[in-house]
Formats: structure tokens, sequence, C-alpha cells
């Protein structure tokens, strides 16, 4: 970086000085970064009162979001319509409490669940507090470092070898936008008669244009939940839970939303919600046509790169991905001397381009109705000058070998105690901190995950191997970011004490 662009920069960063979390954020609203991540109204100046003057409780003439008769029973009944389904509830409190309100009302304690690994914390977390035993379906990888669908093969094979699975909870999309076989997997829960919840939280737009994938809620899943301020114009927190089938008891949906959401929802948020649900009713067809266009030109810009590469829809064919979501755009580093963190940075630091995350091997930009023809220009223009500056390093075998290190640490482990049978180790006295290379053979008593994305490699209750050693080992070699241990250099790791298991 220059001294000029490097003084720019120190500029743009005036903000950082600011001791104060509402005073940094209005210095840095003030500044040029673009906003390549979430959430989806991407900082634009929509019309919205002064949230202090609207800022209220459950006072005369606006209804209770817990037992919804008036004003929010028609917004709620809006967001219905447009989404096209049964029955859907505002969530204030984001997709987290839809999930867990979700799984908490089609089980029991004991029931046995089947889940996708790469499924939200929050999935897990149900499982510890509602008592459940747990199994789990594991997403095809690509050698490109991201996991991939699920196969519908595998799960009919899960449900035939437990006949007791009550419920079956899927990510579609993942985070890079990957989308499962939703349509089949409803075949199968009504074969097999188990729930269905599809967390759909990167996919809210889904319902929007036809240009994405369809969303669950239109294959009649039991339950799906999305995560309206991701992808849509709606402030951070604000969700949804559609019920689409004909299969759920609404009342204890809604008996678990009175548990799981705030007794106090926020009018701020609940208004915000209402404003996007109205401009897509308003301007909707409009927006999205734009949108897509947009989209459309920078992929086939794309095509221009030369070292860089922006995975498109070919690509992921050659996988058996059943469908993308197009609104993810992810970039690759294979074949170039950086990897995706150091690309992170240059966007950001040379070009005040800030991107929603990034991976060993690529990085990934969210995009949204609210994105500009500028915004997408802008990120063309720094990408084709940073591919410029590149030249092809890299070969097949390393990618490869990428892709079968992953393998190996999202390998399924050997469990020896339930989730929810280690909740309470801690509190009971029966954790122990060891050296990492002593844990062989130990039951691990933390999650410990690979960041980003964040898919546990290993999770509470299940056997500590040789070969995990050596992966952890391995990424702390490669300085890659690993997380859940209470050691932040993961050289310790906790287990339960008096537990062994085999290698």
């Amino acid at each position: 970086m220059g001294e000029q662009e490097n003084n720019y920069f120190l500029k743009e960063n005036y903000f950082l000085k600011e001791t104060y979390l509402d005073r940094r954020l209005a210095s840095y609203a003030k500044t040029s970064y673009y906003p390549f991540h979430m959430p989806g109204h991407k900082r634009a100046v929509l019309p919205f009162e002064n949230p202090y003057q609207i800022d209220i409780t459950e006072i005369e003439g606006f209804d209770n979001l817990h037992q919804a008769q008036g004003i929010l029973r028609e917004a709620q009944e809006r967001l219905r319509e447009l989404c096209r389904s049964k029955k859907s509830y505002y969530l204030v409190n984001g997709s987290t409490c839809g999930i867990l309100s979700a799984i908490g009302a089609l089980v029991k304690p004991g029931d046995h669940i089947l889940i996708a690994r790469n499924c939200h914390k929050s999935v897990y977390n149900a499982a510890k507090l509602f008592h459940l035993r747990v199994d789990y379906l594991y997403p095809q990888f690509m050698d490109c470092g991201i996991q991939g669908p699920i196969d519908m093969k595998q799960v009919e094979w899960e449900i035939r070898q437990h006949s007791d699975i009550k419920l079956v909870v899927l990510t579609s999309p993942t985070y890079e936008g990957i989308v499962s076989d939703i349509g089949q997997m409803v075949e199968l829960s009504e074969k097999y008669q188990f729930y269905l919840i599809v967390d759909e939280a990167h996919g809210a737009h889904f319902s929007m244009h036809p240009y994405f994938p369809e969303s669950a809620i239109q294959k009649q899943a039991d339950v799906v939940i999305q995560s309206l301020h991701k992808t849509l114009p709606c402030f951070t927190q604000t969700a949804a839970l559609h019920i689409a089938s004909g299969r759920v008891d609404c009342s204890q949906i809604e008996d678990m939303l009175g548990i799981f959401q705030t007794s106090s929802p926020s009018y701020l948020l609940m208004a915000g919600i209402e404003q996007c649900v109205r401009m897509l009713e308003e301007s909707g067809s409009c927006l999205f046509e734009r949108y897509c266009e947009n989209l459309d030109r920078f992929y086939k810009q794309c095509g221009q790169l030369k070292n860089l590469h922006v995975l498109a829809a070919q690509d992921y064919e050659k996988y058996g991905v059943f469908d993308v979501d197009r609104s993810k755009i992810v970039i690759r580093t294979l074949r170039t001397s950086m990897d995706g963190y150091t690309l992170y940075k240059r966007l950001l630091d040379n070009y005040q381009i800030q991107l929603e995350m990034y991976s060993a091997q690529y990085v990934l930009a969210m995009t949204s109705i609210m994105d500009t023809q500028e915004g997408f220009d802008r990120l063309m223009d720094a990408l084709m000058e940073i591919d410029a500056q590149e030249t092809a390093e890299l070969q097949k075998t390393e990618e490869k070998d990428n892709a079968m290190f992953l393998q190996r640490a999202y390998a399924p482990r050997q469990k020896a105690m339930e989730l929810y049978e280690t909740a309470y180790l801690q509190k009971d006295g029966r954790v122990e901190e060891m050296e990492r290379k002593d844990c062989a053979g130990k039951v691990c008593a933390e999650f410990i995950s690979l960041y980003p994305p964040g898919i546990p490699m290993i999770v509470p209750g299940e056997i500590i191997s040789d070969s995990f050693i050596e992966i952890l080992e391995k990424c702390a070699g490669m300085g890659l970011h690993v997380q859940g241990t209470k050691d932040w250099q993961y050289r310790n790791i906790r287990t339960a004490a008096n537990w062994k298991g085999g290698n």
C-alpha cells in the first residue's frame, strides 16, 4: 500500500478512535466502506421515524405479539401472504428463538432426532435443553473447501437404521448458498412419518423471485425459519417462523415462542419487519428485477478474471449440488499467492470493501436487493485490479490435499455420551482440562469448531481420537482459527473426567 493510500486508509479509520459504541457507529456511517455483508438493508437511508419517539410497550391500540388480535395479527398475516405459508410468526430474538421453539414444539424429552452436522449452534443447544438423542447427517464435501448439500440417500439410510427418528433438521441454504433437495426430503418425512424443520435463515429472499431457489415453504416442509435481516432490508435480530404443512400444532409453537421470545418485543423491530413487507408488496418486483440484472452482469464480468475465481452455477453442477443461491458471491484464491484472509484484508484496506467472511481459500460477499450497481462495479473493479497483480501459483494437488484435510477434520466421531448428558459436567465437577497431546481416548466436554464456517469438528460427548489430535496440530501449524476451547490457543482441551473410550 502506497503512502497516499495508507493516509487515506488512516483517515477513513478515524472512527476507531471513538471509545463509545454509539459514537463509533455514527463515525463509521460517515466512511465510504461498502457493506457486502448482512444486514440486508445495507445501511441504506430508508424512511423510518425517530426510534425514540416510536419505542413503546404493549399500550392500548398496539396489540401484544404473544396474543396478537389486532394490528400485529394483521401484520403477521401480511407476512404469511407474502411468503405463501400456512401461518407466519414475527421473531424479534432472531432465528435462534425460532429454532429453539420449533424443536421444543415438535419433540419430547428423550426423543431421537437427526440433524445436519452443519446446523446452527441453536440446534445443538435445543438438543441439550430438551434432552434429545442425536445422530448426524454429514454434508457432501466439495474439493474447494465448502460443505455441500445433504445426500437424500444418506437420509433414507439413517432413517431405516433408526426407525424411531421423530425429527430431522436441515440447514438449506448454507452460509455459502448450497441448497439441498428439500422436496425429496419432504417426501421422505411423509413416508417415514417424521417432522422436518428447515433452517432457511439465509434464504428469506427465496420466496420473492424465481431467479433464486424455491423456498422450503413452497416445498411444504413442516417448519421453516428465516432470518429476515440477513438478505432483506430488515433490522438485525428480526426473523420469521413459518408453518408450511398441515401437520404442526400451532398452539405448541406459540407456547414455545412464549418461552424463548422476549416478553417485551421491540416495536421498533416489528415496525421494521412491517416496513420491509410493505416495500416488497409495493416495489418488490422492480427491486428484484434490478437486483437480478446486477448479479447477472457481475457474474458475466467474472469470466474475465484469470487467477481469482468466482464460483458460478456450472462450478456447483460437477459436485452434484441440487441448487445454489446466486446472491452469495464466493471468490476463491486457489490459483493466487493469497489465502482467503489476505484477499479479505486487501479488499478492506485498499478498497474499503467489507466482506461477510473469509475462509482458508475463499471469501464470501453477501448481497441483497439494496445493493447498488455502483457497489457491484466497485467490487468488480477491485477484483480485476487484484487479479491483474497475481499469477497462477497453486496446483490441483494442493486443492485435493485441502479437500482431504477438511474431510478428515469433519469426519464422524465415535459417541460415548449424548450431548445433553454433558450439559452439567462442569457444574458437577466432572470436567478436567488436559494437554491436547494427552487427550486420545478421552471424551470431549466442549465444542471444537473451525472458524469460519463454525461447523463442529467434535461435539461434547464424542471421543477424542489420535487422528483428531493430529488434525488440531495441523490446524495450529496452518494458523487456522479454532474456537470453542476454553484455552483460546487450544493447547488444552476440556474432557469428561473418569470417562474413557477407544481410539
